[in-house]
């Protein structure tokens, strides 16, 4: 059985969710050049604004038309500037279960945006779309990701070891691949229950507004 995710956007008190637009490939391109990007992901290093097109225009598209996942910007809700990405991969409809990832730009890490994006993306995956899991996998050292993982009511699962390839730089500031663990994180429906409250009085963010 195979779904496929509707064109969605979804809004919180400082954010909005929605799909990818050509508009962002500046943004974007800029955000994926980031340190850390290239560190924790398999981003080509460097980006540039013509590969962040072809993923607007062409993957991201071919992902969600084929209920492999979905790909959202995450825009701050005032200003329109893209602050992030989610994104939904290795989607399964028959066990009702999806990845969720995370990138949020350097300029805009330390408001609790990852948080609130990624727990307003997992209540209407729950919620909404009847999901029955969401799986989070975290590089062993990316204690950033893993915050977000705990903040959001994450249950920890274990870890795949040496199932991660992530990138240092060289003293000539190359990029190399360095073997290191995932830890697996989970959120089923029953663990939502109260998380949004946690986040609210952490500081991450108040309260949901309705769904669009």
């Amino acid at each position: 059985m195979t779904g496929t995710f509707p064109n969605i956007s979804i809004s919180t008190e400082r954010l909005v969710l929605r799909p990818l637009d050509e508009d962002d490939a500046p943004a974007l391109a800029e955000m994926m050049n980031d340190e850390q990007v290239g560190a924790w992901t398999a981003v080509p290093q460097p980006y540039t604004e013509a590969q962040a097109h072809r993923w607007i225009t062409r993957y991201a598209p071919a992902e969600r038309a084929a209920g492999r996942g979905v790909d959202l910007a995450v825009t701050e809700f005032l200003t329109q500037r893209l602050v992030g990405i989610v994104q939904l991969a290795r989607t399964d409809w028959h066990v009702r279960s999806t990845e969720l990832s995370y990138i949020t730009a350097p300029w805009a890490r330390g408001e609790g945006y990852a948080s609130e994006a990624a727990l307003a993306t997992a209540q209407w995956l729950l919620g909404d779309q009847k999901f029955e899991r969401v799986e989070l996998r975290t590089a062993a050292d990316n204690t950033a990701s893993q915050q977000v993982a705990q903040k959001i009511g994450c249950i920890s699962e274990g870890v795949l070891r040496g199932a991660c390839i992530a990138r240092t730089r060289t003293e000539d500031g190359a990029w190399t691949e360095v073997r290191t663990d995932y830890i697996v994180w989970s959120l089923l429906p029953e663990d939502l229950e109260g998380a949004g409250d946690e986040l609210a009085d952490s500081g991450g963010f108040t309260s949901f507004s309705d769904w669009n």
